[in-house]
């Protein structure tokens, strides 16, 4: 979904040059934060190419709402997240914390064995078209994150700690007069962020992004309110790569014009291992002989 890509690239903001050093405190003019979040887009796109080398678990909280904000449900799910091949898969391994049965065990191992299978049998021909497709899908995620510096007026709100870690606190609004060239750029005016960047590593570890006007997707046939937030944050693992440690969503939208969904979704990160390319996909029930 492009929003979901919106928010979590919305950290990558602008691929440019190395910047010169900058203060450690102080004020920053909005060019010198240009250029902060040029480098972090530099390290976003590096860091993305280390996340298929890992796994981890992912713990998602779902709560349905009444219109008076109420929680009329609750559901859970867990997933095992991999990358085969440059396609994130999603395993589910429980449901409300307890483990599948032994039937829906086994549709996911199935389900993720046809893509292994489908991958490690398809020609050379259609190989290069999904590398292809891939190669294209980057760049048009690059081109969209260029029009982030282009959209917004950035302020140094402070330094924070983050983990222990020394962070620059961006804030940004967008910028009257703004005009997209690319596709979906249109829907960054309707947002605002802040952003907390990691001074030593120049990646960003936190964003607090929210709805500041009504978000149509797919001719009108979904609203996205005023006012949804969703707050993202990563953890600096094995001192390589940054992975995703919290995500909590505020949702209220409008599907179709007529049925309303309000929800807050809550999902937790956790056991990260690095992955080991052309391993065998074993089931849940069994156990490698090997770490």
């Amino acid at each position: 979904m492009r929003l979901g890509y919106f928010l979590l690239a919305a950290s990558s903001f602008v691929f440019a040059q190395a910047p010169a050093p900058l203060p450690s405190s102080g004020s920053l003019t909005q060019e010198q934060i240009q250029q902060l979040i040029r480098t972090v887009a530099d390290k976003d796109i590096e860091n993305d190419k280390k996340l298929t080398n890992y796994t981890y678990i992912e713990h998602g909280v779902e709560q349905k709402l009444d219109g008076k904000g109420t929680v009329k449900s609750t559901e859970s799910k867990t997933y095992e997240i991999l990358e085969i091949h440059g396609e994130q898969i999603r395993r589910l391994i429980a449901k409300d914390d307890k483990p599948l049965s032994a039937k829906d065990a086994a549709k996911e191992e199935e389900k993720i064995q046809k893509i292994i299978d489908k991958e490690k049998n398809e020609s050379d021909e259609d190989r290069r078209k999904r590398q292809e497709k891939q190669d294209k899908e980057i760049e048009e995620n690059r081109k969209f994150e260029k029009e982030v510096a282009d959209a917004y007026n950035f302020t140094l709100s402070g330094i924070d700690q983050l983990d222990g870690r020394d962070t620059y606190v961006i804030d940004a609004i967008p910028r009257p007069g703004f005009q997209p060239h690319v596709k979906d750029a249109n829907l960054l005016p309707k947002f605002k962020f802040r952003a907390w960047i990691d001074k030593e590593e120049m990646q960003w570890s936190k964003l607090d992004i929210e709805a500041v006007d009504t978000v149509s997707f797919g001719l009108f046939l979904a609203r996205l309110h005023k006012g949804t937030r969703i707050v993202i944050e990563q953890t600096r693992v094995n001192d390589e790569v940054w992975l995703p440690k919290h995500v909590a969503l505020k949702i209220d939208v409008r599907i179709a014009l007529l049925k309303e969904l309000a929800a807050n979704l809550d999902f937790n990160y956790r056991d990260y291992k690095k992955f080991r390319t052309g391993v065998k996909i074993l089931p849940m029930t069994q156990t490698p002989s090997q770490p």
